[in-house]
């Protein structure tokens, strides 16, 4: 095992796309990080220098105590799994696990023991003599990994492994990796852009966006402290609400259309000319709730526009104003479309985004923005 280090690590391609700019990241040994972010913003390529399969243009790549930024993919030490199985079909199971170790030459007996490992670790034992064509989705992907297995490497990387597979099987191999890491215990370092994967499975979540890292930290508090507008967005099913709005000077509330609500939790105390501005304020649907109309004194009114019932919660989409606001709350089966209703924004759990995106930060009195 080993932690990897990147150091201020860019890739620029021969066209001028510059695809990864200045990331720098530490993994520590054992750790299990999670690179999450929509298509294109460069997780997969962070994680392809790292493997050694695009050359970085400019910083350091550790491995250990390595710096491996001109070593050979085969020589880094790192197994990597893909979105696409990439298993040879006229092979068998047993076969394709094996076929890396004999490339290198590894004595057979050596190959045995570390076949019968990893497919006793996977759920392979049955499945050995097939070839490809004969197994599921899933049972490919177990392959996969366990060829990844073999090698006994320092670092496991995986490139969207379950992009593939259908829900079920999704949440099935999500629990077989966390296993698997618990049982191994070996640095890995995995990529989606699910963002269910990323809180379920990582130790740490690497935010990145065009390139760049937007947040590092663990699963819990970047949700509940994103660092900007984007990572709370990302972050979140069904998404946080953002409404644009303003603190009016002197009220220390914030106002969209003709509606106000309390400040977020922390800002009551701040001195009213720092934040007299323009601001986005953002509120998660689990931090909404929604009542028929009467039952709370002074929450907004408004009127349900969608009921989304799934099972013990539902999805309500509310219209508050000019703004459509989305709540997840429990199931009561008495909320109905065109109904008027009570929308209580618990402002505990708000957040305030300024023109930039950026989380509106709270100002002791006397301090500037």
């Amino acid at each position: 095992m080993a932690r990897v280090i990147l150091d201020k690590v860019n890739k620029v391609y021969p066209n001028g796309v510059h695809a990864v700019k200045d990331v720098s990241l530490e993994v520590a040994d054992g750790e299990l990080v999670v690179l999450v972010g929509p298509s294109g913003c460069g997780k997969s390529t962070v994680l392809r220098m790292i493997a050694g399969l695009e050359k970085s243009s400019d910083g350091r790549i550790m491995i250990g105590d390595r710096v491996v930024n001109d070593v050979e993919p085969k020589h880094r030490d790192v197994a990597m799994v893909f979105q696409d199985y990439a298993l040879y079909p006229h092979m068998t199971v047993k076969e394709n696990l094996e076929f890396g170790l004999a490339m290198r030459r590894v004595p057979k007996d050596a190959r045995e023991r570390a076949v019968a490992n990893a497919a006793k670790v996977l759920g392979l034992q049955e499945l050995l003599a097939r070839r490809p064509a004969q197994l599921s989705g899933g049972q490919k992907q177990r392959v996969a990994v366990g060829r990844a297995i073999v090698r006994e490497p320092k670092v496991f990387l995986f490139d969207e492994p379950l992009s593939n597979l259908d829900a079920k099987l999704r949440a099935e191999m999500r629990t077989e990796i966390a296993r698997l890491h618990q049982r191994l215990g070996v640095t890995t370092i995995y990529v989606t852009h699910d963002q269910v994967e990323a809180m379920t499975l990582g130790h740490s979540i690497v935010m990145m966006l065009d390139g760049t890292v937007q947040q590092v930290g663990s699963p819990l508090d970047v949700y509940d402290h994103p660092s900007n507008a984007f990572v709370a967005g990302f972050l979140g099913t069904p998404p946080m609400n953002f409404i644009d709005g303003c603190i009016q000077s002197g009220a220390k509330e914030f106002t969209f259309d003709t509606l106000s609500l309390p400040l977020p939790a922390g800002y009551a105390d701040a001195p009213v000319e720092i934040l007299q501005r323009a601001v986005t304020y953002g509120i998660r649907p689990e931090h909404i709730k929604v009542n028929p109309s009467g039952t709370w004194s002074g929450g907004l009114k408004g009127e349900v526009v969608v009921v989304e019932p799934l099972g013990s919660r539902e999805i309500v989409i509310v219209r508050v104003g000019e703004r459509e606001l989305t709540a997840e709350v429990e199931s009561t089966g008495v909320l109905r479309p065109l109904q008027s209703v009570d929308v209580v924004i618990d402002a505990g759990h708000g957040h305030l985004f300024d023109s930039e995106g950026n989380n509106l930060p709270v100002m002791s009195p006397g301090g500037k923005c």
